[in-house]
């Protein structure tokens, strides 16, 4: 059996103006970055405004376990299998972060027959797009100590210095640095730390931003630090914010690539959803729903944390209005859930697959509340037995549900043409999307509302310090913000341990920060962590270049 990286690697790709082709493009709207990936170009999306909109298709999972759940892989496949049946199609999804990629993932493209290719430049470096992240982040971090060195005209309290430096690679020894020492020349020692880039309010400013001016709008508001009487002073304050914007020029304009089917998707952007909003960029996505028929796109991790983010923060900000949503599971994942370790998951064990459904039925109202129409994908191992699929279809059906085995990491496309069908026929029936809380909310309220309509959590604790920011930020204007809840992926709770549908715990708020660049207020609950740290054994110490030249260990 070939592996992923073998299967994308004996991919005969197509020019990538030939894939523009497929959905209008011009080639001299493209900008290539060698044979086969190019970027689209900003002045070409602007042409495309009057355009009627495709039918935006959400694809989510149940929370990730270690038997894995195959969300982008299931994006990739259906984005596949709908070109397949004759709709014009585009596939959206976010770019791999370096830091997971040597750490536990090893890669990010989808899997099986169901990938994007190039597959080892978009896991690696790709075009360039997390680099001009960094630099124009750190850019931003060099002038608010220079500004400091030289006089502090803005009476800048150092201790209130809240932005930080990034890198895109998991380093835990870089979480709590202090800066500036070895005397005057190198300026004024204080503690701050690094957060890896994806978590970058830069990232999320790129992310939702519609185009270079509102880019450089969203970076000047951008609050970096406080005076002693606590009043903020932003990017544009510092004056960096035009010389951001240069950075990231090349970087704002969506990655086009292929599927090892030839459909054209937009790889753009990379926020984690645990610990950021989760989804590609704004402008990949609108440039898509004014090009195909129907764009399908993901947001990343479980439904509690990436799809009520897509809703309540890029659809709003955005004005998008997904047609259905796709919720990805796995048998492997419900016998996980219904408290099998993983190397009990290759028996049958129907006790345990209709025990674990729990977490899937959470999922699925969590996902109907939003009036999206709602499709299970039960993504195919061949460990999966007929008794243990319908235990799974009658669980779902109980919820209003229906679910399509769907065999794309198999067979392509053809292996999701059911699903296919099924989502065509959701999106065609209509949605009554709405988020879930109003922007005349409360912070803390909007806060409460998510951990327990979302997490069923039965109370939240957040101390007074964290409650007076909170008020501090209304009476300021940010009142109207959504939040953006940075928790544990792997459960509906705060503890990565606790799997199924846990009801009635506690939701910890550990720290609450401002992204007034972005548009939101993140709330940091329990143990998450803005800079990951590597495993035991990290993926790197497998990844190599082998006689040939080749990359091997990526997947």
């Amino acid at each position: 059996m070939l592996t992923d990286i073998e299967i994308a690697r004996a991919a005969h790709k197509r020019p990538i103006p030939e894939i523009g082709a497929k959905l209008g493009i011009p080639e001299d709207a493209l900008i290539p970055y060698g044979r086969d990936k190019a970027k689209l170009d900003s002045a070409f999306i602007k042409t495309l405004s009057d355009r009627e909109d495709g039918k935006l298709i959400l694809v989510t999972a149940i929370n990730p376990t270690p038997a894995g759940e195959g969300k982008t892989t299931t994006t990739v496949g259906l984005g596949d299998a709908l070109q397949r049946i004759g709709k014009k199609t585009a596939i959206c999804i976010r770019e791999a972060s370096l830091g997971p990629n040597f750490g536990m993932k090893g890669g990010a493209a989808g899997g099986g027959y169901a990938q994007i290719v190039p597959m080892e430049e978009m896991n690696l470096h790709f075009t360039g797009d997390f680099h001009a992240i960094t630099a124009a982040h750190n850019l931003l971090s060099a002038m608010i100590d220079n500004h400091i060195y030289w006089g502090n005209t803005l009476q800048i309290d150092e201790r209130r210095v809240v932005w930080k430096r990034v890198m895109d690679m998991n380093d835990r020894a870089l979480r709590d640095i202090v800066v500036s020492l070895g005397g005057v020349s190198n300026g004024f020692p204080r503690q701050t730390g690094f957060d890896i880039t994806v978590a970058s309010e830069v990232m999320a400013c790129l992310c939702l931003a519609n185009d270079l001016k509102d880019l450089e709008e969203r970076l000047g508001r951008i609050v970096v630090a406080y005076r002693r009487d606590k009043t903020p002073i932003t990017c544009r304050e510092i004056g960096a914010d035009g010389a951001m914007v240069v950075l990231l020029k090349d970087a704002m304009q969506p990655n086009l690539v292929q599927t090892l089917e030839h459909t054209p998707a937009f790889v753009h952007g990379g926020p984690f959803a645990n610990i950021a909003h989760g989804c590609n960029s704004v402008v990949a996505t609108q440039s898509a729903l004014k090009l195909a028929d129907y764009v399908v796109t993901e947001a990343g991790f479980g439904a509690d944390l990436g799809a009520e983010k897509f809703f309540d923060i890029k659809c709003r900000k955005a004005g998008l209005k997904p047609a259905a949503a796709v919720i990805v599971a796995t048998v492997r994942a419900m016998k996980m859930n219904g408290g099998l370790t993983k190397d009990q998951l290759g028996s049958e064990n129907i006790e345990a697959v209709k025990k674990g459904c729990s977490n899937l039925g959470r999922h699925i109202a969590n996902t109907k509340s939003f009036g999206v129409p709602v499709v299970v994908a039960l993504n195919h191992f061949v460990t999966d037995t007929e008794a243990e699929i319908a235990a799974v279809r009658a669980y779902a059906a109980e919820q209003g549900v229906e679910v399509i085995v769907a065999k794309h990491w198999a067979d392509g496309g053809a292996g999701a043409e059911d699903l296919a069908k099924k989502v065509v026929a959701l999106a065609e029936g209509g949605s009554m999307f709405a988020p879930l809380y109003a922007d005349e909310m409360s912070l803390f309220d909007k806060i409460d509302t998510v951990a327990r309509r979302i997490y069923h959590a039965g109370e939240v604790i957040a101390d007074k310090k964290i409650r007076d920011q909170l008020r501090e930020w209304e009476e300021a204007g940010y009142g109207n913000l959504p939040v953006c809840m940075a928790k544990t992926q792997y459960s509906f709770s705060t503890d990565p341990l606790l799997r199924g549908a846990p009801t009635g715990h506690t939701l910890p708020i550990r720290e609450v920060r401002l992204s007034a660049g972005a548009g939101f207020i993140v709330v940091i609950c329990g143990e998450i962590m803005t800079m990951p740290g590597l495993p035991r054994v990290p993926a790197a110490a497998s990844i190599r270049l082998n006689d040939a030249g080749e990359v091997q260990g990526l997947f």
